[in-house]
């Protein structure tokens, strides 16, 4: 029997409650899950990706079927070397809409066998987003229930630390 693979890929910095949705909600529909912390070198993260992916393994370990690794080439390379069947993209709102089609087209040319499924997330997680999460918590507003209780004691240290610098 063959599993059903999919790979959950993102920035994730940090992960939010509405990314924790999307893949709670995809190792509910397949054998695997790779989360897939893409590490993009046009964008400044706060987090280096080994601590996005320790804050992601610690907040999806209830979930045995969930695997969480890094990746800095192709998404589609990274997917074929997982064997997946799948990637699996959160939704928010229309906006996200045309921006993932773009995606998902350059990556069905690149290969067709992997098919792109759009999950949209919860109402309450529609405005959510590591950016605005980081915002918000960098001039110490609360962004409880938008992120994992780890995930903000994370952000708030490294806000604080950021401070301490200055």
């Amino acid at each position: 029997m063959l599993n059903k693979v999919a790979v959950v890929p993102g920035s994730f910095d940090p992960i939010t409650n509405g990314h924790l949705d999307i893949i709670r909600r995809a190792a509910d529909i397949f054998d695997i899950v790779y989360v897939a912390v893409m590490n993009n070198s046009s964008k400044r993260p706060l987090f280096d990706v080994q601590e996005r992916m320790d804050l992601i393994k610690e907040v999806t370990n209830s979930l045995s079927n969930v695997k969480v690794e890094s990746s800095s080439g192709l998404l589609i390379n990274y997917a074929k070397s997982k064997n997946a069947n799948a990637i699996i993209r959160g939704l928010r709102a229309v906006s996200d809409f045309e921006y993932e089609m773009q995606i998902t087209a350059m990556n069905r040319f690149l290969d067709e066998h992997i098919e792109t499924f759009f999950i949209m997330t919860q109402n309450k997680h529609s405005f959510l987003s590591s950016s605005i999460v980081k915002e918000v918590s960098q001039y110490g507003g609360n962004i409880h229930g938008l992120v994992p209780d780890l995930v903000e004691d994370a952000l708030k240290e490294k806000y604080k630390q950021k401070l301490d610098r200055k």
